[in-house]
């Protein structure tokens, strides 16, 4: 697969991801507004209901009060006398009534409040008196007529009674005065039930300055969204209103309450974009694994190649009869032949070494070894390639618990890695100079190896331990090698449950630090 149709794919799902990401967070907000609306509604209602039921309280209270006044007054002057500030006589067309304060008066017009029926009888307004000592119908019709015209006119002055009283002496007194604040509170969880909302709330009550009457505890107006306010009495003087605070402190949970399953289905929208992310970076290490293989068949064919051509050559000079008369001659030929094998059998021990990578885990033969021996016997081989170059190799064995469990065998080839590439990526005008040190930290045991060779840039640095990665020498074609040998010397450290990293400067040198846990001694 092409890397442009890869990234076509790519930007694909991404904006496929990103619009399904909108469209849920947008409908999440649509909903959580809907529902914020629909709380916000039901708590208007329910609160204008409670301060409807509050007035019919406050009017049914001023009736009974009046009934109760009317009671006492008749039962002491009968029902000659009305009230010391009302006259009612059903001859007359108006009825005064003074307000209890002596400071305003109203009249009533009679002759518009009387029932219909009364002033269809007597034709006028006013009711004729039948003839003296008559024991008749039309007498006994008259009394009742006259009695329910009393009784009417009665009721009609109480209860305009009551309307005043209301107009003038109830805004007047305090609001404490007025409610009964258990009552109120019994009101507002009723109404607030028979709106389907069973939340907890606490309230206060204000007076027409600002002054809290009364409040339950856990009031609280810091979220000023989870406050609601409804004007008491809203019929009463601007100057004297009065106004009923609730808080809900659970609103924005009840808000979300629906909410909830949108958080599962974020959290599987974001595993599926990982997921897509995931398998994008797989495709497109896959696709540099394949461009890394080709090269390294390409390589290994190369390398593979040269050996064989000169084995094959050299073979085909031994048939020469002239070759066997001549020793000197027929010893070089051999001499490359023998060469040539080693080196075509070194180059095949490294493609096995592919088959290290496809193991989770290496078998290794572990067991007890002194890491200071094995550098001692690497550094004794090795010096003779580094003479002739005219370089030096110096070792610094400062590790005191140099004991170890490895594999004796992969431990060495390691080792004889980094220092062939040390070697292999000299510089050409500096002779080259190795070390290795070995130093206790702990319960482990550090064995840096150093050089002063041409470096490797920080991009390339994180990417040496990569099967088939090489690292580019620019023009230089003189470096062989499949890029196997680093990822090779990664894989066994981490085998051996240690650790390796490399320090490098371009054009001053790479330093190999491997960590491994030492033998405690019991």
């Amino acid at each position: 697969m092409k890397k442009s149709t890869i990234w076509l794919l790519a930007v694909i799902m991404f904006v496929a991801f990103l619009a399904l990401l909108f469209l849920q967070v947008r409908y999440m907000r649509t909903t959580m507004n809907a529902r914020a609306e629909q709380f916000d509604e039901a708590v208007r209602r329910s609160l204008n209901n409670v301060s409807v039921q509050l007035e019919k309280d406050q009017t049914l209270r001023f009736l009974q009060e009046d009934m109760a006044e009317s009671q006492d007054r008749l039962s002491r002057y009968g029902n000659q006398t009305l009230s010391s500030s009302e006259s009612i006589n059903p001859q007359q067309s108006s009825t005064t009534i003074v307000h209890p304060d002596g400071t305003s008066s109203i009249t009533i017009d009679h002759s518009t409040s009387q029932p219909k029926n009364l002033r269809e009888q007597s034709g006028s307004g006013v009711f004729m008196s039948p003839n003296e000592g008559a024991n008749t119908i039309p007498n006994t019709s008259y009394e009742m007529q006259q009695m329910l015209s009393k009784r009417y006119l009665h009721e009609q002055a109480l209860l305009d009674e009551v309307i005043l009283k209301i107009m003038y002496r109830s805004s007047n007194e305090p609001i404490e005065k007025r409610i009964d604040f258990k009552l109120l509170d019994s009101y507002i969880r009723s109404e607030l039930l028979s709106n389907g909302m069973n939340v907890p709330y606490s309230f206060q009550v204000v007076d027409n300055n600002n002054r809290v009457v009364f409040s339950t505890p856990g009031f609280s107006d810091r979220d000023k969204r989870a406050v609601y306010t409804q004007t008491l009495f809203p019929n009463d003087p601007p100057a004297k209103l009065n106004t009923l605070r609730v808080y809900f402190p659970s609103k924005r949970d009840y808000v979300s309450a629906e909410m909830r399953f949108f958080v599962p289905s974020l959290i599987f929208t974001f595993i599926l974009l990982i997921t897509f992310v995931f398998t994008i970076v797989t495709l497109f290490r896959q696709k540099r694994l394949s461009e890394m293989k080709n090269d390294f068949i390409n390589n290994m064919t190369h390398e593979l190649k040269t050996p064989v051509s000169t084995i094959s050559l050299a073979a085909q000079m031994l048939k020469d009869p002239s070759i066997v008369k001549s020793p000197e001659v027929f010893k070089h030929v051999t001499g490359v032949i023998n060469d040539e094998t080693k080196r075509l059998s070194f180059q095949v021990e490294k493609v096995l070494q592919m088959s290290l990578f496809d193991q989770q885990r290496t078998t290794l033969k572990l067991k007890e070894v002194d890491a200071n021996d094995i550098i001692v016997n690497v550094a004794n081989t090795h010096i003779l390639k580094v003479e002739r170059f005219g370089g030096t190799l110096d070792i610094d064995l400062q590790a005191d618990n140099s004991m170890v469990k490895v594999d004796e065998m992969h431990f060495t080839n390691v080792l004889f890695n980094i220092l062939d590439n040390a070697l292999k990526y000299k510089r050409d005008d500096v002779p080259p100079q190795l070390m290795i040190r070995t130093r206790n930290e702990g319960n482990k045991l550090i064995i840096s190896i150093e050089d002063n060779g041409i470096g490797i840039r920080k991009e390339d640095l994180k990417k040496i331990f990569e099967r088939f990665y090489r690292v580019s020498t620019g023009n230089r074609h003189d470096v062989k090698g499949f890029g196997l040998g680093l990822a090779y010397v990664h894989k066994i450290v981490t085998d051996l449950n240690g650790t390796i990293r490399a320090e490098s400067e371009v054009g001053k040198g790479t330093k190999f630090i491997i960590s491994l846990p030492v033998i405690t001694q019991k």
